[in-house]
């Protein structure tokens, strides 16, 4: 997991801060008793489905990831936003191209760039998903071969594809000095970790994956 990670806030995105007092933590239903410390929790996003969220290093900006048909946003694609003060709304724009499907967004440790996903390259329209009928309406991450890995600046302004290897190239997360970025790939026929040098682009396999 990756580390300043905002999934926590994903897991509990519904929970207005209206509904959670200090002294009555009860009175929201979707929380847990067991769920004692949390409080003061805020909403951010609304509609659509949100995910995928990530810290800045100076805390300032959340960087995720957003689909929503009705805002016509078809397939996932990346914003960023900068975290409001309580009760101010959460304002974000797009970094992504707007094309294809995109995913695993991360700030660089400048806070200048981040790194994400995407099928763009392959094809400009959104990718078809599984039928998740056909495997009892399971959750499915799909492993599109498209998937690139990308560098943008904090305007989405200065785009830049990092990885064109055949097969799936995701996950990514860059070293705090800016040298390294460790992601996913399918590129040798099975998931796998992988590490680019970013100054000279050479890539370092990093784990083996054994079939027992």
């Amino acid at each position: 997991m990756k580390s300043l990670s905002f999934l926590s806030f994903l897991a509990f995105g519904f929970f207005s801060s209206q509904l959670i007092e200090a002294q009555n933590v009860t009175a929201d239903t979707l929380l847990y008793p067991e769920e004692a410390h949390f409080k003061n929790i805020q909403q951010l996003t609304f509609g659509g489905d949100n995910a995928e969220a990530y810290w800045s290093y100076d805390g300032n900006y959340l960087v995720f990831q957003r689909a929503s048909v009705k805002d016509g946003i078809p397939c996932d694609q990346i914003f960023m936003g900068k975290v409001p003060k309580k009760g101010e709304p959460f304002q974000y724009k797009l970094i992504s191209s707007g094309k294809g499907r995109t995913t695993c967004a991360f700030f660089t440790h400048d806070n200048k760039h981040i790194v994400f996903a995407s099928t763009q390259k392959g094809n400009a329209d959104c990718p078809p998903v599984p039928d998740r009928a056909k495997y009892g309406n399971r959750y499915i991450w799909p492993v599109y071969d498209s998937y690139d890995i990308f560098i943008t600046d904090t305007a989405g302004k200065k785009i830049k594809q990092l990885t064109s290897n055949p097969g799936y190239d995701a996950e990514a997360t860059i070293s705090t000095d800016g040298q390294k970025m460790i992601f996913t790939s399918t590129r040798n026929g099975d998931l796998d970790l992988y590490v680019m040098d970013l100054k000279s682009g050479k890539i370092k396999q990093v784990t083996n994956f054994i079939r027992l």
